[in-house]
């Protein structure tokens, strides 16, 4: 067996059985890599990028951004990929997933570099979120400086005139979202028929944020022979559904435990109802020592109005959401990279392609509803062997939120209160409002000073309005000006009822006089 996998298969003319095995020309090297991956493992080291099978300019370009030692999915992702394989990742926020598909992409791409013509659209990036397609770019600009690769992040929020610019001049690498691609396409200003690698980061949330139907379109027009990487954070029945449809054989690669948050993390959950978050974010801020914090609101207007509060309170905060334009989205994640900021406030969405280093503290101002949403929100701190703090806010309304968190993760957190926080409301005493409305109100003045004096009702009789005047006057066939101008005295009771009578009689022989007339028209007819 370790012969097989030294050897490459194509050599071993004697051994029919190895010829049928080792029928692709990778698989000897899938064995080599596994059992390196496993000497290097037992003997307590990190496998160096070099035996990874990656070319010299990209372990060259690796080096140079400081990185020595891949992490665990990328040792156990990248031959496989290299050797051509599909693949689904599935590890914890932070572990080093976007190197893991980057790496391989520009190795495969390297070895076919154009020099003459238009360059062709080879390798196709998938992400939801337009922090996520530019953080990718970066990784993609980053590794593969030496390989005279281009690449483009492609998303909405700028100018489209200036990416159908850049695609016309040829791109080897594509990184958009899939609204801003399905814009191109319609437009037909990008060709997708070409591509050799299609890659779908960050799966789970394609479907959070409805994108699963957009997906679908794009794989349809890039060519059924490829090779396909899918990247997730969390594996659900969706996910597995998609696997299936656009996966041919792919090796499922799972690192730790799926589905739990990293250990780094310390993790504390403390009461507090909604109208005393800010009053403790506050508190928090001011008398702990943080150096760069991430705060998680549910909406844009929470995030917003958290800020706002944090600037009036004199602690340098931004916000960051889906309705900051792509360029104060970015110019948010640069000052608090260069730390410009110390709490960046951002939703969920706008945050899922933040990927800043040195995070100390994510709090989490509202509950998520959604395990999931937890998992990711804690897993911009604590990065790789870094340790980080994972605070939650939680309200009465939000209990049952804290207990799907629990089921998730299968683990019972305590939930407690703040020590020293004065939990006692900012507002005072109703009847506290009261006396000092009482105290600060002029004295009421003496009845004859707020009023004026008024003249009397006269003890006349009042005349009658003029609807009383005209019923009492009607007559049937009687003009109005007679009516205005009759001068009867008010009639006696039993006058009054003999003239209703005598309009009822009358009411009587104008209803019958009408059906007669209508009799006659519908004979006629």
């Amino acid at each position: 067996m370790l012969d097989f996998a030294v050897c490459p298969a194509s050599k071993r003319r004697d051994a029919k059985d190895a010829q049928s095995t080792f029928h692709n020309p990778h698989s000897s090297y899938i064995l080599r890599s596994a059992f390196q991956n496993f000497f290097y493992s037992f003997k307590g080291f990190s496998m160096p990028f070099s035996k990874l099978g990656l070319s010299d300019q990209l372990v060259q370009g690796i080096l140079a951004t400081g990185y020595t030692a891949p992490t665990e999915i990328q040792t156990r992702a990248i031959p496989l990929a290299v050797a051509g394989r599909d693949i689904i990742g599935c590890a914890q926020t932070g572990t080093g997933k976007t190197a893991a598909f980057v790496l391989p992409l520009l190795n495969h791409l390297s070895k076919h570099v154009p020099h003459h013509g238009t360059r062709r659209v080879k390798a196709l990036v998938l992400t939801p979120t337009r922090e996520l397609a530019q953080q990718v770019d970066d990784f993609v600009t980053s590794y593969g400086r030496f390989t005279q690769l281009q690449s483009i992040a492609v998303f909405g929020g700028v100018n489209m005139d200036n990416q159908i610019k850049r695609l016309r001049r040829g791109v080897d690498v594509v990184i958009a979202t899939p609204g801003r691609l399905i814009d191109h396409l319609n437009r037909k200003t990008i060709d997708l028929s070409h591509v050799e690698v299609l890659v779908l980061d960050e799966a789970d949330r394609m479907f959070d944020m409805g994108f699963i139907n957009d997906v679908r379109l794009i794989v349809g027009r890039v060519p059924a022979k490829r090779q396909t990487l899918l990247f997730s954070a969390t594996m659900s029945k969706e996910v597995r559904a998609l696997v299936a449809s656009i996966q041919h054989n792919p090796e499922l690669i799972e690192v730790g435990e799926q589905q739990r948050p990293v250990e780094a993390i310390r993790q504390q959950f403390f009461t507090v109802e909604q109208d005393l978050k800010l009053k403790l974010l506050l508190y928090i801020l001011k008398n702990e020592t943080m150096d760069s914090v991430l705060v998680f609101s549910r909406t844009k207007h929470g995030a917003d109005k958290i800020s706002r509060r944090l600037e009036k309170n004199g602690l340098k905060s931004v916000a960051i959401h889906a309705n900051r334009t792509q360029a104060q989205r970015q110019r948010a994640l640069a000052g608090f990279k260069q730390g410009q900021f110390n709490v960046l406030v951002a939703t969920d969405i706008a945050a899922r392609g933040i990927d800043v280093e040195g995070i100390s503290h994510v709090i989490n101002y509202d509950t998520p509803a959604f395990a999931e949403d937890y998992l990711h929100r804690i897993g911009r701190t604590g990065r790789a062997t870094l340790s980080g703090d994972a605070i939650t806010f939680v309200s009465g309304q939000e209990r049952k939120y804290l207990k799907s968190i629990e089921y998730f993760v299968g683990k019972r957190y305590e939930l407690k209160r703040y020590p020293g926080f004065d939990y006692a409301r900012e507002e005072a005493p109703v009847h506290a409002v009261t006396a000092e409305g009482a105290e600060a109100k002029a004295p009421s003045p003496h009845r004859h000073e707020r009023h004026t004096a008024r003249p009397r009702p006269s003890t006349k009789r009042r005349p009658e309005n003029r609807g009383q005047r005209d019923r009492q006057s009607y007559r049937p066939g009687k003009k109005r000006e007679d009516r205005r101008t009759s001068t009867e005295s008010p009639a006696a009771p039993a006058k009054k009822d003999n003239d209703w009578r005598k309009l009822i009689e009358e009411g009587k022989s104008q209803r019958e006089g009408f059906r007669k007339r209508l009799k006659k028209l519908f004979k006629r007819g």
